[in-house]
């Protein structure tokens, strides 16, 4: 049985981005999203999660962009001079490997964004990292304790599969070096951690099988996708993905996706796309169905 699940990353940063998900899930092959505890347009992403209950919604845990959700007095450490996050996973890593990160302040809030998201009413399918920050050094177990003290039976591995990398940007050649960037990211990533999926395993937290859509993030092509779905192995592969709209307060933020996000949400709410989901035989699933069985 080949399984797909189809994230969209970012659910609650404009409402853009929450209107491009809700269409992509509707229209198209989305099955489940990753919600910002503190993110711009979390009251509406809410009301995106609460009228498409089959949606899966996971927490995008954070450390890099935006406010904090946990007292600022308690978070210190994480914060710059105007109280905001800053870091990338980068920048994260080094503060890790000096030992200037006090993992006990992540901890403390990616608990408080845990507990937001579940106090709106939401159950989350899942847990994951904005940019990836879950697979760094010593927050992977973080993420599996906060799992398990939440009743949260399902977590993301970045670990990128290879092939299905290689399938995803066969035809991505208009943003090679941004992809070739990426590319590196993900083979990195897969280093840092690479016995998180049996950590989550020892943990009885479920993850995917397969993994992509590190090394195109912001570069999608149709005909990557087609290739992508014309190999998908047997098990569950999850395909991550940022669909939106550009509005002005996208462009306001910061974030270098933001015209991709459209290319993005045309391609998985393409007609042609989804009738070979069904001709290939694939199920589309939200992490819900494998947390199940965990």
């Amino acid at each position: 049985m080949k399984n797909l699940i189809v994230n969209a990353d970012d659910l609650g940063w404009t409402e853009g981005v929450n209107r491009g998900i809700a269409e992509g899930h509707r229209k198209g092959l989305v099955t489940s999203t990753s919600l910002l505890a503190n993110g711009r347009a979390y009251a509406s992403a809410l009301l995106v999660a609460r009228a498409n209950p089959e949606l899966g919604v996971g927490v995008h845990l954070n450390l890099s962009d935006g406010t904090p959700t946990a007292d600022p007095q308690k978070v210190r450490g994480l914060l710059n001079s105007t109280g905001e996050f800053e870091d990338g996973p980068e920048s994260l890593l080094v503060r890790i490997a000096r030992r200037r990160l006090a993992l006990e302040e992540v901890e403390r809030e990616w608990d408080a964004q845990i507990e937001k998201v579940c106090q709106s009413g939401i159950r989350p399918t899942h847990l994951d990292g904005h940019k990836h920050v879950q697979m760094l050094p010593g927050l992977f177990e973080i993420a599996l304790r906060l799992a398990k003290k939440h009743g949260i039976r399902a977590l993301r591995v970045s670990h990128e599969a290879s092939k299905l990398r290689s399938a995803l940007g066969s035809a991505g050649k208009h943003q090679k070096t941004i992809v070739l960037k990426q590319g590196v990211q993900a083979r990195g990533l897969k280093f840092l951690a690479r016995d998180a999926r049996e950590m989550a395993e020892r943990a009885g937290v479920a993850t995917p099988d397969y993994f992509c859509g590190i090394a195109q993030t912001g570069a999608l092509t149709r005909e990557g996708v087609e290739r992508l779905l014309g190999l998908l192995p047997d098990g569950t592969t999850e395909l991550m993905c940022h669909p939106g709209y550009a509005d002005e307060e996208l462009r306001r933020s910061g974030t270098r996706l933001v015209e991709s996000r459209l290319m993005e949400l045309e391609i998985l709410t393409d007609r042609g796309i989804r009738k070979l989901v069904a001709t290939q035989g694939i199920r589309l699933i939200s992490y819900r169905a494998i947390a199940e069985v965990a």
